[in-house]
């Protein structure tokens, strides 16, 4: 789930990964057979496949998993043929607009669930293109700023094609366009600029601001979504202070 409480939401959003990672990795195998199904099966000729693939060993996911996803994608009568994409948007209960992705082999199912997800969480499903407007798509990859001078990642990120380089809290944000975001990471990693996260993100243009009853609310609308086994990712314009993200994930 994204927000615009960046690092703080990472770590959030980690701690409730590590208790789930057989959900994960089941969802980051799709994503990958899905890839390689449209794409074919080398990384370095399909970009979402290499996308899917580095967001899998981030999230160290064993190299034989990733490997028999992508063998799956690239066989014949491959499952993954009856997937498809589909997004969903939607408002929280505090306003906050909330955009799903999702890989599906049943429409119906889906959107009834995610539907059924709003619904009890107090927000409501919207219509297509209620919120997307207020998202960018965008590469961000975040480097400590502890351990990195900060002319040496600008100087780094800047040549490699990045957008920005923003510093928040104890991180250095660095922004691109989709299509440079490997590029620019691997460009990093080869100046020795170690990387401490990194994922292809929707940017929100605005952002609600939320004290801690409303991000209780919206936290558990958005995590009830990432649940789903056919949720792939969640974005949403929230700005919750630090502490109170910190206190949410305690």
């Amino acid at each position: 789930m994204s927000g615009h409480s960046k690092w703080a939401s990472i770590k959030h959003k980690k701690a409730a990964v590590d208790a789930k990672r057989g959900n994960l990795f089941g969802k980051l195998s799709r994503a990958i057979t899905v890839a390689a199904r449209e794409g074919g099966g080398d990384p370095e000729m399909n970009a979402a496949l290499a996308q899917a693939v580095q967001k899998a060993k981030d999230a160290n996911m064993p190299n034989d998993n990733i490997e028999r996803a992508v063998k799956k994608g690239t066989g014949e009568g491959s499952e993954a043929d009856t997937f498809m994409h589909l997004t969903y948007e939607g408002y929280g209960p505090s306003g906050v607009a909330v955009y799903v992705t999702a890989l599906t082999d049943n429409r119906n199912r889906t959107a009834a669930d995610v539907r059924h997800i709003f619904d009890k969480s107090g927000g409501k499903l919207g219509t297509d293109g209620s919120v997307a407007w207020i998202f960018e798509r965008k590469g961000v990859i975040f480097v400590s700023t502890e351990e990195f001078d900060e002319d040496e990642v600008m100087l780094a990120a800047i040549e490699a094609g990045a957008e920005d380089v923003l510093v928040e809290n104890s991180v250095y944000e660095i922004r691109t366009e989709p299509t440079d975001f490997m590029g620019v990471r691997e460009a990093l990693a080869e100046a020795g600029i170690g990387i401490e996260g990194a994922e292809l993100t929707m940017i929100p243009s605005t952002t609600v601001a939320l004290g801690e009853s409303d991000a209780k609310k919206t936290m558990r609308l958005l995590e009830n979504l990432e649940d789903h086994d056919d949720v792939q990712d969640v974005y949403a314009n929230y700005d919750i202070p630090d502490e109170v993200m910190e206190a949410l994930a305690e």
